[in-house]
């Protein structure tokens, strides 16, 4: 028992602390927020999680080694530029239309798929979350796996625990403040949110670059 809380408690603080550092994945959560309201960093936060599930089931299977070949990490920074300008792009694209008036029943159903697959591509788009998982998250899976594989399903309940809290946090919070937005602002929102992703971009582009 004491095990199992202390591979909570430490992969929590640990997640909790990479959540608060900015990144594309936090731009992009403020962004669909002033959107979308609160509901966009729990369902970003679902496609976050599938991806992460999916990448430890990769881990298990050996992939380590590949996924920190400094060639995959290049070609992941090269897909992962283009993947963040392309969301970019849309975000500028869609300025003129923006506009914050209810959307209808079906248009909602259809925005929650798009946000959980938002929270895939963004989280994919990120060389260092997947240089993350296959060093520091791999040293975790394997002293969780020592508990057995409910061992490994605590630390990755503590892990998305932490990021389901800090993102739900900051979508309440923009997603509340929608209220006082002007449509001027709410645009500005947007277009800022834009301009950040694309400077990640040409740091990853860069990077990969570099890296070939």
């Amino acid at each position: 028992m004491a095990t199992f809380a202390g591979l909570f408690v430490t992969s929590f603080i640990v997640a909790f602390s990479g959540a608060l550092m900015p990144g594309p994945l936090l731009t992009a959560t403020i962004s669909l927020s002033s959107r979308h309201g609160p509901k966009a960093g729990p369902l970003l936060m679902v496609g976050h999680g599938l991806l992460e599930i999916t990448l430890i089931a990769l881990l298990f299977l050996g992939l380590a080694p590949f996924l920190t070949d400094p060639k995959i990490t290049a070609i992941v920074s090269l897909v992962g530029g283009v993947i963040l300008i392309w969301l970019a792009y849309g975000m500028l694209r869609s300025l003129p239309s923006l506009s914050l008036t209810a959307a209808s029943a079906s248009e909602k159903e259809n925005t929650n798929g798009r946000l959980i697959a938002s929270g895939i591509l963004v989280s994919l788009s990120n060389p260092y979350w997947t240089i993350w998982w296959a060093t520091i998250g791999l040293a975790y899976i394997l002293q969780a796996r020592n508990a057995g594989y409910i061992g490994v399903a605590v630390f990755f309940a503590g892990h998305i625990l932490a990021d389901f809290i800090w993102y739900a946090l900051v979508s309440f919070t923009v997603g509340k403040s929608r209220k006082f937005f002007s449509p001027k602002v709410y645009k500005i929102v947007v277009g800022v949110c834009a301009g950040f992703l694309v400077a990640f971009a040409g740091m990853f582009l860069v990077h990969g670059v570099k890296g070939l």
